[in-house]
């Protein structure tokens, strides 16, 4: 038998153990400043996983459908179950002589892994890698079916898809809301003088905003040298 000193502290571990399981949570309802919250708002709110559960009653709260959602995306915003969980999801595919818009995601890391078809990728890590002849660093993959790489968070990246059949992949992401940035967009978001000072005043004011209005809308871009080679 263990002598007394030794069994108070282990109790104690036990009872303060036992008390998330035990005590009964307040309801959020009671809690929450407004009625207006959003289920999300109460996830994150609540305070145990067992009331998250409470909150997610059905059993098809835990289901996500990517053949019908409106984007191809599973965050915390769409799919309440990720709330808590630090993760999120995206299958898609990437268009025949298409390329996605140089971006990164600010909250997240991103394993990419391409389901089927092929991709070229170039990623820019943070400042400070550099390659043999000191300058920055780029890697560059190859991807082809059942092959992954990884974009860590903050980094650039885009993928190319060379060839005249669709790519299709899967993105896991560490964070259950990544978010998107989109560095051409955004960086011509500053002010005129900003931008022709970061590019070494080669840009000419007036040019400016017709780079601005250059910029494409889409997070996809058509490659027209394989868009020649696939109408042939």
């Amino acid at each position: 038998m263990l002598p007394v000193s030794t069994l108070r502290p282990v109790v104690a571990m036990m009872i303060a153990l036992a008390l998330p399981a035990s005590a009964v949570p307040h309801p959020i309802s009671n809690r929450a400043t407004s009625e207006e919250l959003s289920l999300n708002a109460k996830l994150q709110l609540a305070d145990t996983a067992v009331e998250r559960y409470q909150l997610l009653s059905k059993d098809e709260d835990f289901v996500f459908d990517f053949t019908s959602s409106k984007a191809p995306i599973a965050s915390s915003e769409n799919f309440h179950a990720l709330t808590g969980v630090g993760a999120s999801l995206s299958m898609g595919s990437l268009p025949a002589c298409s390329m996605t818009f140089l971006h990164l995601h600010p909250r997240a890391t991103e394993l990419f892994a391409l389901n089927s078809g092929h991709v070229l990728s170039e990623m820019v890590p943070e400042t400070g890698p550099v390659d043999s002849e000191g300058n920055q660093r780029v890697i560059r993959a190859e991807l082809g079916t059942g092959m992954m790489t990884v974009y860590p968070a903050g980094s650039f990246h885009t993928q190319v898809n060379p060839n005249c059949e669709p790519a299709n992949f899967t993105a896991a992401f560490n964070s259950e809301e990544f978010a998107i940035s989109l560095v051409a967009k955004q960086t011509f978001s500053l002010s005129d003088d900003v931008i022709a000072r970061t590019f070494g005043e080669s840009i000419a004011g007036e040019d400016i905003e017709k780079v601005r209005d250059a910029i494409p809308k889409d997070m996809v871009l058509k490659v027209e040298e394989c868009l020649a080679k696939c109408e042939k």
